[in-house]
């Protein structure tokens, strides 16, 4: 069964990996590079990341109010905070997502990048080329990580309103309401960590993508 499984798996990656390689062979028949791609998805990557960043703290708001709140709204403010909690889960996997993308389309540029070096009869043009690819792997290994941290800050947040939401579903009361005050701080705290990630993920893409632009 596990046999079975592993080569499901290994025919499945196999599969997505060629479908990869057939979109981007496709896009550059039509002038479309993976440099280009993956400054596209650079892109996408901040897009997310600034949505995220303006709905964790419409989150932030909501629970705010929310232990603010008298006890003949806490139905209401209690409807919304789940409501955002949801759309904040949907933020912190767009922002996953197109990290990924990010990945798999750099991962297909290095590799050729590195093939078609090696069929370079130039050995000084050869030099050039691996220094110049050498220099982009360590921007984007850079960028990867301010990324990657910025992702990681969202889930304590994510965890935190997860917590407080199945918390009031069955304690919606003023007691209740008034446990939620402790907790508020540190929400606030790991709001405020991850608006910071993010705007420096944001900027470090920016110059990012100048690089590569530049470079071409």
């Amino acid at each position: 069964m596990l046999k079975a499984r592993h080569a499901t798996l290994v025919l499945l990656v196999g599969f997505l990996c060629a479908c990869q390689s057939a979109y981007y062979g496709a896009m550059e028949k039509v002038g479309y590079h993976k440099r280009d791609i993956m400054i596209d998805r650079v892109e996408e990557v901040q897009d997310a990341q600034s949505d995220a960043k303006e709905q964790f703290s419409s989150a932030l708001e909501q629970y705010q109010a929310l232990v603010n709140t008298g006890d003949s709204d806490l139905q209401d403010y209690y409807d919304k905070l789940s409501g955002e909690y949801e759309d904040s889960k949907e933020a912190a996997q767009e922002v996953t997502d197109r990290i990924n993308a990010v990945e798999n389309v750099s991962d297909a540029l290095f590799k050729e990048w590195n093939e078609e070096i090696q069929l370079y009869s130039n050995a000084d043009l050869k030099r050039q080329s691996i220094s110049k690819m050498n220099a982009t792997k360590k921007k984007y290994n850079s960028l990867m990580t301010s990324m990657r941290q910025a992702e990681d800050r969202m889930n304590p947040v994510l965890s935190a309103l997860q917590d407080q939401v199945l918390f009031l579903k069955h304690n919606l009361n003023a007691r209740a309401i008034d446990s939620l005050k402790g907790e508020l701080k540190g929400i606030e705290t790991d709001v405020a960590r991850l608006i910071k990630e993010m705007e420096k993920s944001i900027a470090e893409s920016n110059t990012f993508i100048e690089g590569l632009k530049n470079a071409g």
